[in-house]
């Protein structure tokens, strides 16, 4: 059974940083490209930053410089490290697996509320 677990969520300043994670279970994480997904309250869930199983990163201009996505194929993880967040950052996170050829996974979700 696959499982994807996010964590790391919670409230954080604006201009504060916070750092996501999202394990993998169940499946070859290798196999895999990994991204990160938000939606705002009364918004369409959007694609923040993607990354390939061999490395290639991609991030929504919106967020470019300040967020980014890394990956540990050895703890099956990744995580989306996000610096100088502003309110419009707040949303609810979700990671989501997605393998040529096979079935997409996505993780519950974390909340990051962004406030003072």
């Amino acid at each position: 059974q696959v499982q994807l677990v996010e964590s790391g969520g919670g409230l954080v300043q604006p201009g504060g940083s916070l750092r996501l994670s999202c394990a993998a279970s169940g499946l070859i994480f290798s196999f895999y490209g990994m991204g990160w997904y938000r939606q705002a309250p009364g918004k369409q869930r959007e694609l923040v930053t993607y990354i390939t199983n061999y490395g290639k990163t991609n991030y929504a201009d919106s967020v470019k410089g300040r967020l980014t996505i890394s990956g540990d194929n050895a703890k099956n993880t990744v995580y989306l490290q996000m610096n100088s967040l502003k309110p419009e950052d707040t949303a609810v996170y979700y990671c989501k697996a997605h393998g040529e050829g096979r079935n997409d996974y996505w993780g519950q979700g974390t909340q990051v509320p962004v406030s003072k």
